[in-house]
């Protein structure tokens, strides 16, 4: 069982739109999963041109790969590293700490989570 960074059960982050590096709504992660999926954003339009801007479009509809594109509000399970460079550039979006996955404290402190929290 896969836990959040609250140390209880990694809850889903979304399943509409389905997210996650096994598509199963959730932020768990793998040794494959070279790109950490572990944290349960919601999309803000800040975040959402930074991710553009930075070469990984999240917004454009790609019906190939079954997925929707996402728009302010949406929740997805998001990049660790993606999610530090825009903490860093002041447009980190908010996060769900409940479908964060605990491996992320070991990258930021609680502290850093808990000041994000979806409110």
């Amino acid at each position: 069982m896969a836990k959040n960074i609250l140390g209880t059960e990694l809850i889903v982050c979304s399943e509409d739109p389905l997210t996650g590096f096994y598509r199963n709504g959730k932020c768990d992660t793998c040794g494959d999963d070279r790109g950490m999926h572990t944290v349960c954003a919601q999309m803000t339009d800040a975040f959402l041109t930074y991710s553009k801007d930075r070469g990984n479009d999240l917004m454009t509809p790609m019906p190939e790969f079954h997925f929707p594109g996402l728009k302010e509000g949406d929740f997805w399970c998001v990049c660790l590293s993606r999610w530090m460079e825009a903490l860093e550039a002041g447009v980190a979006p908010p996060v769900k700490l409940e479908a964060t996955h605990i491996s992320a404290l070991e990258f930021l402190d609680f502290a850093v989570w808990q000041k994000h929290k979806v409110s």
